[in-house]
């Protein structure tokens, strides 16, 4: 009561806002006349004088009244189109980076041009994010008649367009484009090895077309890059065969002492093989004999540097890992035992190549699946601007989640004339059958009074279903294809014209108005396109549409203009809205109607047997309607609950999203940093010298008395692992008073001899090359195993509930300490590669790197791009399950049942039916 009462006094924060926005719009107006005076050249020029005015350092928020007043005065010239004032405070919304809810109609395309053209004066470029290639391609050719006017240029970034042309697009002062183009180039960008590559420049400014539809609906599910993961399934049945050739050391090798014989030795404590240089010499000629190296080549050339990876693969799977201890055969695949629980980890896979290698040890197929290369969710992409701007007809009903997940608030503009649509209470009958026919009697009634009507469905078999009704009553009528943009404009542009029947399954961002009479402009546009026509033809043509139009707008303004008719409620306000809102444009008049059934999925949950009770007592015949502001009550409070739920599925997705997100821009940093500096001997040094040190200090502890030493061990590790030839028995009898830092001192210094010994030999420029090219490789191939680690841990993470856990807490731990292991392994491979590859000649080292560079380049050439519509609504069974499931976990999955008394399982301390049982 109290805030109604302030709210009364000093009006609401947009009542506030629109005050302030008046007062500027006024100044804008103000200028009008002494802009209109203006030669077009003298127009333009203002451009470059605000880009100067830019570059001296004023705000652009300084010259927001003099760029809006060009901005008006260029559309009218440029598009024969004069900005409302509405429109112009839409324009200062977008530009402050918020949400501008204004009603369809309204004129939103022409409202964004103000802040698009106010923030491409800092030549940061600006992003116009539309839902589909249609309307990105027709708002960039539309509103780019002003942008050119005024000297700006204008890009469009589509589907399935070349590197050059992207990158052309990208370089524009404005870029069109879709959702999912501009998120799928950043992750593209992503995973490129030279800077030319790229074609994304830092993101400035972005408005988003359609807001609701793009930042909500498809935020459900990320966008994911995939790529065929190599088909080595030849090299690892090869390389299964070599193990049982070669035999392994029965005894320690110890520093000093002849090597044991056989080829190599197990370190069980350290989980990893050694090969002797027997072992080497015969591995080598084993490899020979397969023609798998060429004659006389060494196992550590640049280019075989691979070969070993697989080749320890081989010997830990058949030396180090049991069948039925650390995995058991089920069901032809390997599934991997906890060494702790002793329970089946189903659905994990060992990394770096161990999984494949204990597949072909048993004989079982050898999984080659596609891999995740890189994924984002758009909420983490979007909140990457500088700056976000969105506009819609409908944000208010989500205005809370707008605010919380991307801290954009929205300012609900006015409308230019007052709205006269009438929007009807809603019609419940009994069954499904009596619905549709008083839908169909709706129609008949607007064919025979010559009034045009939009039919909203919920689903596509919904529309198959009205149309085939439609036709046996012989009612001529279009139906609205969802995948055909192009076809669509052309049936929404006759959808006005008296007695047009259009049915529709979802009218969010569809782009084009529904004009009283017919879209006269649309039509003629259509007409000009058709080569079947001559010049005289389609000029007869367009005359006559324009001389018919009056009167066909007239027609329908008596009719009582166009009529709505939704078949039955969704899920979200929001959507029923949209469609509510095609219906009464530019104080047109207009009407709406909603008819609904028992058997519709919200009533059937919510209402469904008290609402048939109720009819039963008033003895309400067959085919009759309840008509009851009630009951359309308790159906916005069912959506509002569906709503609530969908938010959560949203925010659980990014809260989790986030934890991968920070790590992806550590990943994505580091990676930047290496392809624009180019130079990494700094970073393989310190990665060296980090890795040595902990690889002694695993023999070395600090503080350990000197006897406890494992010097001999040490001397192996260093030989065998990094080719380093230092006796540290000797060394230490030498220099009897050295410390253990002393000794580290020492295996780093010697490290860094070796290693400058290999660039000395080649050149400084080629090895760094390779250096750099083989340093993004393995951050690359890290990358892909962990984001694979992080979707295994996050299907089972909810089970940690069990345990009185927070699931989400602890996925954050996991995800860290596996982030952690991941920096490691890139460290700890970088160096061993680097350490060991011998090198002979410049062209090994250029032919290794090409190498890399080609691999990776095939694949790129062969992505998967993935991202899962969100529909508008979900199968009935599916709504039912989200609806009535006993309860959801943390990260929402199914627990249980559990009884109405019991506490509930979400931990909020109260009973289950006052809590998350309510929505059952």
């Amino acid at each position: 009561m109290a805030s109604g009462i302030l709210k009364a006094i000093f009006g609401s924060r947009n009542d506030r806002l629109l005050k302030e926005y008046r007062k500027v719009v006024k100044k804008v107006s103000q200028s009008e006349e002494t802009v209109a005076a203006y030669t077009d050249d003298e127009l333009c020029q203002k451009t470059i004088e605000f880009q100067q005015r830019y570059q001296n350092g004023e705000s652009i928020d300084s010259m927001l009244v003099e760029a809006f007043a060009v901005v008006r005065e260029a559309a009218k010239r440029a598009l024969g189109m004069r900005h409302f004032d509405v429109q112009l405070i839409g324009g200062m919304v977008l530009h402050q980076g918020k949400i501008a809810e204004m009603r369809t109609g309204e004129g939103k395309t022409l409202m964004g041009t103000l802040a698009v053209y106010l923030n491409a004066i800092t030549g940061k470029g600006v992003h116009v994010v539309t839902v589909n290639d249609y309307l990105a391609r027709r708002d960039a050719q539309w509103m780019g008649k002003l942008y050119n006017f005024l000297g700006l240029s204008v890009g469009v970034n589509l589907s399935g367009m070349k590197h050059d042309e992207k990158i052309i697009a990208y370089q524009a002062d404005i870029t069109y484009g879709t959702n999912n183009e501009f998120g799928f180039d950043y992750l593209r960008d992503n995973l490129v090895y030279q800077k030319d590559e790229r074609v994304q420049r830092p993101l400035h400014y972005a408005i988003v077309d359609e807001v609701d539809s793009i930042l909500i609906d498809e935020a459900r599910t990320p966008l994911i890059i995939s790529g065929p993961s190599d088909d080595n399934t030849e090299l690892y049945q090869k390389l299964n065969l070599v193990p049982a050739m070669l035999t392994p050391q029965t005894t320690e090798p110890k520093n000093g002492e002849p090597e044991p014989e056989g080829d190599y030795y197990v370190d069980e404590k350290a989980k990893q093989i050694h090969l002797s240089e027997a072992g080497h010499e015969k591995v080598e000629q084993i490899l020979e004999q397969m023609g798998m190296l060429p004659a006389g080549a060494s196992l550590y050339d640049p280019q075989n540097i691979t070969l070993v990876h697989y080749l320890f693969a081989a010997l830990r799977a058949h030396t180090l890992f049991t069948k039925d201890k650390e995995y058991v055969v089920q069901d032809g695949e390997i599934v991997i035992v906890d060494e702790f629980t002793g329970r089946l980890m189903s659905g994990r896979r060992w990394s770096e190549g161990l999984h494949q290698a204990v597949e072909a040890k048993e004989g079982v197929e050898i999984q080659s699946e596609s891999v995740t290369l890189a994924s984002i969710t758009f909420q983490n992409y979007f909140r990457m601007y500088e700056k976000l701007g969105g506009m819609t007809g409908t944000a208010d009903t989500e205005a809370y989640e707008f605010q919380q997940i991307y801290g954009l608030e929205t300012v609900v503009i006015p409308t230019h004339r007052k709205v006269q649509r009438k929007d009807m209470q809603d019609l419940i009958y009994r069954s499904e059958g009596e619905k549709y026919n008083a839908v169909i009697d709706d129609i008949k009634d607007c064919v025979k009074r010559g009034q045009p009507a939009l039919v909203g469905t919920a689903s596509i078999e919904t529309s198959e279903l009205l149309s085939g009704l439609l036709n046996q009553q012989n009612i001529p009528h279009s139906v609205l294809n969802a995948k055909q943009h192009e076809r669509e404009a052309q049936i929404v542009a006759q959808a006005g014209r008296p007695g047009t029947i259009t049915i529709a399954t979802n009218m969010a961002g569809r782009g084009t108005d529904i004009v009283l009479g017919g879209n006269v402009e649309k039509q003629s546009e259509f007409i000009l396109a058709d080569e079947s026509l001559s010049d005289e033809e389609k000029q007869a043509q367009i005359k006559q549409l324009k001389d018919e139009w009056q009167q066909l707008h007239d027609e329908v303004l008596a009719a009582g203009g166009l009529h709505i008719i939704g078949t039955e409620r969704h899920e979200s306000r929001r959507i029923d809205n949209q469609l509510r809102g095609r219906a009464g444009r530019q104080g047109d008049p207009g009407s709406s109607r909603f008819y609904l059934s028992m058997d519709d999925a919200l009533l059937r949950i919510f209402a469904g047997e008290r609402l048939k009770s109720i009819m039963d007592r008033l003895k309400i015949p067959q085919g009759e309607a309840i008509e009851s502001g009630m009951v359309s009550r308790s159906i916005e409070s069912a959506q509002r609950k569906v709503e609530a739920r969908n938010f959560d599925t949203r925010k659980q997705l990014l809260e989790y999203d986030d934890v991968a997100n920070d790590q992806r821009r550590v990943i994505y940093a580091q990676r930047n940093e290496l392809i624009d500096d180019g130079h990494v001997s700094e970073t393989v040094t310190a990665m060296r010298d980090d890795v040595l040190r902990e690889q002694i200090r695993n023999y070395i502890p600090e503080g350990a008395m000197e006897e406890q030493w494992q010097m001999t061990e040490l001397t192996r590790v260093l030989r065998d692992d990094y080719s380093l030839d230092v006796d540290v028995v000797q060394w230490l009898k030498e220099n009897s008073t050295a410390t253990d830092e002393d000794l580290i001192a020492h295996i780093q210094s010697q490290a860094a001899q070796v290693y400058q010994a290999k660039i000395d030999m080649v050149g400084e420029e080629a090895f760094h090359n390779f250096e750099r090219v083989l340093m993004l490789q393995n951050i690359d191939n890290q990358w892909r195993e962990h984001l694979a680690a992080l979707d295994h841990l996050r299907q089972g993470i909810h089970l940690r509930g069990y345990a009185q856990k927070n699931p989400k807490q602890e996925y954050k731990r996991e995800a860290f300490e596996l982030f952690s292991l991941m920096l490691d392994r890139i460290k700890q491979s970088v160096t061993s590669l680097l350490m060991n590859v011998q090198i002979q000649a410049q062209e090994q080292v250029e032919e290794a790197e090409q190498s890399i560079l080609n691999h990776e380049e095939s694949v790129r050439s062969h992505l998967n791009y993935q991202h899962d519509e969100a529909s508008g609504d979900m199968p009935d069974n599916e709504f039912e399950q989200q609806l009535l499931a006993s309860t959801f976990s943390e990260d929402g999955g199914e627990l249980p049942r559990v009884g109405r008394n019991d506490p509930c399982p979400c931990g909020s301390g109260k009973k289950y039916k006052q809590c998350h049982g309510r929505l059952a």
